[in-house]
């Protein structure tokens, strides 16, 4: 309930993760959102008092730090995308199986710890933990649950599913079968005057007791609302339509963040505080890189370039290592093109990868077949919008080269990541320059994967490195 349907009333927005300061930055200063149930550093960072009320929508850091998950009221959802387009090369995709959304899912595998669920008839699966079941799970069985961990489009693990159904409500959650009558969580609900639907008990979120009575009755409400309206939605359900959708109240949307957006976000988050240059691009990189820059933060005022050498000698890679190819494709899926040996590392920015290529099929646009024996040397320039491939024979001999257009490059540890934007540059070994796949991008723009602008960039990327090759 955005702004209690007020335009005029700011969205409010609860933030989570290495990006919180940074976004507290953005929506407090934009005049169309406000941060609720800050935590105590960042009231702290910002001197500032932050209301504990039921969030409009939560934005968190996703588990991989690549970006973050968008969850709330679907208007409100939608009026964060302009505010969390930071950077040229931010993209975002809207989840089919949002955060809260009850399906009758149809049982397709079993596996070691759980089932595979389709979930509608668009090839939309979820994960079902038997520990999260309450009954036992058998293939074709139809299953009603809900989805409890969403995963962005990124990773290759399916949503989490629960068959135990629960109602968010901002500072309170109703769950189906919890006592509504005994207890603190009871007891409370009582002295506001609010009465849950039958057979639904609340759970009081972390930091509810920092809130006023206002706040808590107005939770409440909200999640009874809520828990009623899904009520309804699943009593008027046809129970022989299945795969099926049957209550999605609320949104999922994900946003990855590439290299230049990280850097526009260290611009608001120093605004606020001291920022070293490339604090989320180093944050995003190595889950233990946290502590260090924080510690580097605390003892210095860095300025500067983005430390490239410092970040890849404490963290890596450097030679000898072993660094997959983390290709993005504009949909959301990420594609790992195989992993190889760092041959080469340049403290100013830059890796040499060598990959040894497996026989059968061909390249892509050189129209060269390959065969046992071929290695890919590839170059990576942290930032750089593109990155070549040379293809070689068994005898050295080059094949041709391969110049993948991009969103900059980042060279994480384990992982360089990037956005493939479809239009490439080839050069055959005859010394032919072909330029591929411009209508690929053009249908990604048409499909809205791509924004015009990130597309107009892909093009000028394109055009230049044809020309110098």
């Amino acid at each position: 309930m955005a702004g209690d349907d007020d335009p005029e009333t700011p969205v409010s927005v609860q933030v989570r993760g290495i990006y919180t300061t940074a976004l507290t930055h953005l929506f407090e200063s934009n005049g169309e959102t406000r941060v609720v149930r800050a935590s105590e550093p960042i009231r702290d960072r910002f001197d500032a008092e932050f209301a504990v009320h039921p969030e409009d929508v939560v934005v968190d850091t996703t588990g991989d730090r690549q970006g973050v998950g968008v969850t709330g009221d679907p208007d409100a959802v939608a009026s964060l995308d302009d505010h969390l387009r930071v950077g040229v090369d931010t993209l975002a995709w809207d989840d089919p199986a949002p955060a809260g959304a009850v399906f009758d899912g149809v049982v397709t595998d079993t596996l070691g710890s759980g089932a595979v669920l389709e979930l509608d008839d668009e090839n939309t699966e979820g994960f079902l933990p038997y520990d999260a079941a309450d009954d036992y799970v058998e293939e074709g069985a139809v299953i009603r649950v809900q989805v409890d961990d969403p995963k962005p489009p990124w990773e290759s693990d399916r949503a989490g599913l629960t068959t135990d159904l629960r109602v968010d409500g901002g500072l309170v959650e109703l769950r189906q079968g919890r006592s509504a009558d005994t207890g603190e969580a009871a007891r409370l609900a009582s002295l506001l005057n609010v009465d849950p639907p039958e057979g639904w008990g609340p759970r009081w979120a972390y930091g509810s007791d920092e809130a006023g009575m206002d706040a808590l009755r107005t939770s409440l409400e909200r999640a009874a609302e809520r828990t009623e309206a899904l009520e309804t939605a699943l009593v008027d359900a046809d129970p022989d339509a299945a795969p099926a959708r049957r209550h999605a109240p609320r949104a999922t949307r994900w946003y990855w963040f590439g290299r230049e957006s990280r850097f526009a976000l260290d611009g608001h988050r120093r605004a606020v505080t001291t920022t070293m240059p490339g604090h989320h691009r180093t944050k995003a990189a190595h889950s233990d890189a946290s502590a260090a820059v924080d510690f580097a933060e605390a003892v210095c005022e860095p300025e500067g370039e983005f430390p490239f050498a410092a970040v890849t000698r404490q963290f890596g890679p450097r030679e000898g290592d072993r660094v997959g190819i983390g290709h993005g494709k504009p949909e959301g899926r990420l594609i790992t093109l195989g992993r190889g040996e760092v041959t080469a590392y340049d403290p100013e920015g830059g890796i040499t990868l060598e990959r040894e290529m497996s026989p059968g099929g061909s390249y892509d646009a050189l129209g060269v077949r390959r065969e046992a024996g071929d290695v890919a040397v590839t170059k990576f320039r942290e930032g750089r919008w593109w990155y070549a491939t040379v293809y070689r024979d068994e005898a050295g001999e080059t094949k041709g080269t391969y110049v993948n257009v991009c969103t900059p490059l980042e060279i994480f540890p384990d992982s360089v990541r990037y956005v493939d934007l479809h239009v490439d540059v080839v050069r055959h070994a005859d010394g032919t320059v072909e330029r591929v796949d411009d209508d690929e991008l053009d249908a990604a723009v048409e499909a809205g994967y791509v924004p015009e602008a990130l597309a107009e960039k892909a093009r000028d990327v394109a055009s230049r490195v044809e020309n110098a090759l």
